[in-house]
């Protein structure tokens, strides 16, 4: 299962006089994560190279600014990859220290700056929420409202009209099961009117 990040998390190395500043932080997608990169770049103006990665909804970025290609983004990137994370931004600002470290000796100085800053990162699962509506007589909004209760589930818009019409969202694996025990518990009188793609297979 994807985690994300709850708190950033930082690390530092100094590697031949050459000094790599981590951090690894939770960020929803890439205009927050360009935020981020351009308030770094504010706070550390005379830093050779502010490089970071970026996994976020399916969106990937691996910026290498000025580290020769492929040295220190896609490393970076990598490192998020292989451990399973989503919305999560990477970051690194070297200071060069005058001594070349050579194309293996960046990816390892970039993958180890992440790395570390990953081991004192507190990681948290990514729960996808899913939002369905259905309709249904009058007499089974009760039970509907305890099953979602019990399904984790957090009500949202209702409307009384010739039925009872109800909107919530839940936890994606609950879907299914809540969906199941409704439909028998209701012997076909619900309609279930999805509102997310994602849940059609459900009924």
């Amino acid at each position: 299962m994807p985690q994300s990040l709850t708190t950033p998390s930082t690390s530092e190395l100094v590697i031949k006089k050459s000094r790599f500043i981590g951090c690894v932080q939770p960020v929803a997608d890439r205009a927050a994560a360009q935020q981020v990169v351009a308030a770094l770049r504010s706070e550390h103006p005379a830093a050779s190279h502010v490089c970071w990665a970026l996994l976020a909804g399916g969106h990937s970025a691996a910026v290498d600014d000025g580290e020769p290609s492929g040295t220190a983004g896609r490393p970076m990137l990598e490192v998020l990859r292989h451990q399973d994370l989503d919305g999560v931004l990477a970051t690194v600002v070297r200071y060069y220290g005058g001594v070349n470290l050579g194309a293996g000796g960046l990816v390892r100085a970039y993958t180890d700056c992440v790395a570390q800053a990953l081991l004192g990162a507190e990681k948290a699962p990514i729960v996808r929420l899913l939002t369905l509506r259905c309709a249904l007589p009058y007499a089974l909004e009760g039970l509907a409202r305890r099953e979602l209760q019990a399904a984790g589930g957090t009500l949202g818009q209702v409307q009384h009209t010739a039925q009872v019409e109800m909107t919530f969202t839940l936890p994606e694996p609950a879907a299914a099961p809540l969906v199941a025990k409704l439909n028998e518990a209701s012997h076909g009188q619900m309609r279930w009117l999805g509102l997310d793609e994602a849940a059609e297979g459900l009924w």
